[in-house]
């Protein structure tokens, strides 16, 4: 990870940290090539975590929106889900 990369990261640790109380509910929202593959490994980074999924493809259908509602217990944790799925090629993480 370049630090660019680490210091976006611990900025976003603190600003969590600052803005909830643990365990809390956090909305996940990615954009990917619409590509089953690349869906499903966005899907299986929560599995088993009770999370609530929801996929749309754009008017054109070359991307598909995924939401995910799901309890995390840190801020840690959130950034570790961001870094586990930044590997997907393409994936956008908003």
């Amino acid at each position: 990870m370049d630090q660019k990369t680490k210091e976006f990261y611990d900025r976003l640790k603190v600003e969590l940290d600052n803005s909830n109380t643990w365990p809390a509910i956090y909305l996940f929202k990615f954009i990917v090539p619409t590509d089953d593959e690349k869906i499903k490994r966005v899907e299986e980074a929560f599995d088993c975590m009770g999370a609530v999924i929801n996929t749309k493809k754009s008017k054109t259908g070359k991307f598909t929106s995924i939401s995910i509602d799901v309890t995390m217990k840190d801020s840690q944790e959130i950034v570790d889900k961001y870094l586990e799925v930044s590997t997907i090629e393409g994936i956008v993480s908003l």
